[in-house]
């Protein structure tokens, strides 16, 4: 049985060389990056392609050996990933679902932590050597979660983490899903518009599809309160950035937490690096050493259950 796998961008995941890919097969060849021309050379005689974040288009997946049955998103999202174009060559693609929810989700819950107490600017300050703040009354703004309302846009295993941390913190939780729902413990099911129009805190754990592309856009985030943050941890696309740098530049809405972005790394001249109520973190949330061995795990899960003819989180079917 052919058992080899090729890992076409091991930098991505391997940035600080620690992780150990030998779990994956008997016959695996690592690459640190692929460059697109250097793709379908690296791949001949593979029967499976392990990629992360790296766009897998329709032309490229035409031209693959017959040898590949399997491409393995090394993450959550695959909307890098022509799906339709891997059917119709009788490709397999898996995903990696959960391996990081409990990682990502800390790190909405911190930026809204963080932004509720306005941590960015008094960090700031002191770099700056104003120590105001310890001399005299606080001078930025500093509010509750407890009792406030945060809307969870994607119920999957993220949204339900932030969920569980919402409610263990007293906050208030109204969902809105793909699919209608039932109404669940202390958790409402509603629509984007009354979501976005009730919550003090929106955060975002929903896929990249063309429906969401821009699901936050200038429409709707006049919908949110003056006073609500946006969370963003999931996709960068589906946030419309120019209509939001435009929105907080004016406070129409209070700050945003971002741990992705439309472009990543942003341009050094985006305005979200500086403004004032912006929390601008490096897609963080799943680079923490635990949570990418654990990746690496799952992705040797998906390969075991493919060759044991028992495949597990197949996206494509």
């Amino acid at each position: 049985m052919n058992e080899k796998v090729v890992v076409l961008n091991a930098g991505k995941m391997d940035y600080d060389g620690k992780l150990d890919f030998s779990a994956l097969s008997p016959d695996v060849t690592i690459y640190a990056d692929s460059t697109q021309e250097e793709v379908l050379e690296r791949i001949q005689g593979a029967c499976v392609v392990v990629t992360k974040e790296m766009p897998v288009t329709s032309e490229m997946i035409r031209q693959f050996p017959d040898s590949v049955k399997l491409i393995c998103e090394a993450g959550t999202g695959y909307n890098n990933i022509a799906l339709e174009a891997a059917k119709e060559r009788g490709i397999r693609v898996c995903n990696v679902p959960a391996y990081s929810s409990h990682r990502v989700a800390h790190t909405a819950v911190m930026l809204m932590l963080n932004l509720a107490s306005t941590m960015q600017t008094q960090i700031k300050m002191l770099a700056k050597g104003d120590r105001s703040n310890f001399t005299e009354h606080l001078k930025v703004p500093h509010v509750e979660l407890n009792g406030k309302t945060i809307g969870v846009v994607g119920t999957g295993n993220i949204g339900r983490e932030v969920i569980r941390i919402a409610q263990a913190m007293d906050m208030k939780v109204l969902c809105c899903a793909r699919r209608q729902h039932p109404n669940e413990d202390n958790m409402t099911f509603v629509s984007l518009e009354e979501l976005l129009e009730a919550s003090d805190v929106v955060s975002l754990h929903c896929p990249l599809t063309p429906e969401t592309r821009h699901m936050i856009n200038e429409k709707t985030l006049s919908m949110m309160k003056k006073s609500a943050f946006l969370i963003n941890t999931s996709r960068g696309a589906l946030v419309d950035e120019g209509a939001l740098i435009k929105a907080l530049q004016s406070r129409q809405i209070a700050g945003a937490g971002l741990d992705v972005q439309e472009l990543e790394p942003p341009a050094e001249d985006n305005p979200l690096f500086t403004l004032d109520n912006v929390i601008l973190t490096p897609h963080m949330g799943w680079k923490g050493m635990e949570t990418r061995q654990r990746l690496v795990g799952v992705i040797a899960d998906n390969i075991r259950g493919f060759f044991a003819g028992a495949p597990v989180n197949i996206v494509s079917d």
